[in-house]
């Protein structure tokens, strides 16, 4: 069985989310000949206040570089 978790700031639609699911099962089956039904993915959405970047929150972050 093979576990895979993607974190990714929450506003992606759920048809992307369903693609990078796709793309990553077929990654695995393709790369390591896996079996798509021994492949688990979660998809955990971050918050942008819960992510930091550059040594500050990401929503700070992207509302100075805005300015």
């Amino acid at each position: 069985m093979l576990y895979v978790n993607v974190q990714i700031i929450e506003d992606a639609s759920r048809e992307e989310k369903a693609k990078i699911v796709r793309d990553i099962t077929d990654s695995l089956v393709n790369t390591l000949g896996k079996k798509p039904e021994h492949i688990h993915i979660v998809i955990d959405e971050v918050k942008l206040e819960n992510w930091g970047y550059a040594g500050m929150l990401t929503d700070v972050y992207l509302s100075e570089e805005g300015t």
